[in-house]
């Protein structure tokens, strides 16, 4: 990572981007982002430390596909600048709210400037590391919110800092690192497993050497995952989207499956088959605004590796009238089977806003495959296609929203008078000196 300048910045160095949900939204209407590429590059040539324009070319080159040169613009953006705006949706916003950011691939950290849609809420983030110097003061903000995912190692080492960074943070800040970091995948059994009415795979991390093992037949699968037998599933640790992620019937399958991935540590779990009665696979995706679940999506598939974008829905009017009829009847439904399950899991995660990725088994309980903060939530499918995930996904946005300002409400002054500025690092940096 290309080292931040160290100067002391403030209101005054924070620079404007698009921001990921606009160029996301141009994409996926298949606006011609080369365009808006060759306009961002001849505003570097103006100025080549235009670090609003670097992130942006950060985003442009990531949703095409290459992820490498997107991150490298994100370096060289953040060797300039570690804050950004976000275009708002309002000219006149009510409430600052400040990201704190992990300096990761796109769609790594909450994708929040989606949730802020139609709200008079505006969007600062600062990107924080180990390897960045903090900027001091602050932005002013009314609330800020960690948006740093804790799926990973390298994950991890962002959230330790932000971690650090928040002692003495004298405004409200959502989602606390300490819990975020509880949403990895074998915490997050530990923490659901006694839930009654609720089902989540065993899960254990494993490194190639024991998966190998298992492999060539010197010890068995129940050694990586305890009482385990075949078949699991197996992905990478920090893997999205379904990278890698296949299910082992038999050592064989381990075999080929290492000689298919050169990963080096991974996550093993049991095999749940959560088939209806008519064969499908159905997936929902659900957030949870203040411990408030709010359905996000409901994908039908003929298997068990299933996403939204492969599960044909678009092409499909039955799949898509379930899915109607599954957020049409969400709370009087779905909440009312699963009320005490889902309330459980919401106070033990304890995270302001957070997604999971869920199921029903064929015995009417809840099936939880995941749980992340940074689950995409978005609103740009087709009103034509799908006329009732705008209304639905506005009842997210609002709600998200809501809680914000309910937040800010109550919120206590700091004690200069002067809320959200704050010389960051300084009392630490004198107490790592005594």
């Amino acid at each position: 990572m290309v080292a931040a300048k160290s100067e002391i910045v403030g209101d005054d160095n924070v620079q404007e981007r698009m921001g990921v949900a606009t160029l996301t939204r141009m994409a996926f209407n298949g606006q011609d982002l080369g365009r808006t590429a060759t306009k961002l590059i001849v505003a570097l040539a103006r100025d080549p430390a235009d670090a609003g324009a670097l992130m942006d070319l950060s985003a442009i080159e990531q949703l095409k596909g290459n992820q490498t040169g997107g991150l490298d613009f994100q370096a060289a953006a953040l060797s300039h600048c570690q804050l950004y705006t976000t275009q708002s949706s309002t000219k006149q916003p009510k409430l600052k709210l400040l990201a704190l950011a992990a300096p990761i691939q796109m769609g790594g950290n909450t994708p929040i400037d989606f949730l802020l849609t139609g709200s008079d809420i505006s969007l600062t983030t600062l990107y924080i590391s180990p390897d960045l110097p903090m900027p001091i003061p602050v932005p002013e903000h009314d609330l800020a919110v960690v948006v740093a995912p804790g799926d990973s190692d390298t994950s991890r080492r962002f959230l330790d800092e932000i971690e650090r960074q928040l002692v003495n943070w004298p405004m409200p800040v959502l989602n606390k690192p300490n819990r975020i970091v509880n949403l990895e995948r074998d915490q997050l059994f530990n923490i659901l497993c006694e839930v009654p009415g609720l089902v989540v795979p065993k899960m254990s991390r494993s490194d190639r050497a024991a998966l190998e093992a298992v492999a060539h037949g010197e010890t068995d699968i129940s050694e990586i995952l305890s009482e385990g037998a075949f078949p699991v599933v197996v992905r990478p640790v920090g893997s999205h989207a379904g990278r890698n992620l296949e299910k082992l019937t038999c050592q064989q399958d381990v075999l080929a499956y290492l000689h298919q991935c050169d990963d080096l540590e991974f996550f093993v779990s049991d095999f749940i088959d959560y088939s209806s009665v008519d064969g499908a696979f159905r997936k929902s995706r659900i957030v949870f605004v203040d411990g408030v679940p709010f359905a996000c999506h409901l994908a039908v598939a003929d298997q068990w590796k299933v996403w939204y974008l492969n599960a044909d829905m678009e092409q499909n009017d039955g799949k898509r009238a379930e899915e109607e009829r599954f957020m049409a009847r969400f709370n009087e439904d779905f909440c009312q089977r699963h009320a005490a399950a889902l309330a459980d899991l919401a106070k033990r995660v304890d995270l302001e806003y957070f997604g999971i990725d869920c199921a029903e088994d064929r015995n009417g309980k809840l099936v939880v495959f995941e749980a992340d903060n940074a689950l995409i939530v978005h609103d740009m499918d087709s009103h034509e296609v799908f006329p009732y995930k705008k209304p639905q996904m506005q009842k997210v946005f609002a709600a998200f929203a809501g809680m914000i300002r309910s937040r800010c409400a109550g919120r206590s002054v700091h004690p200069s008078g002067r809320p959200g500025l704050r010389e960051v690092g300084v009392e630490q940096t004198e107490t790592d000196a005594g």
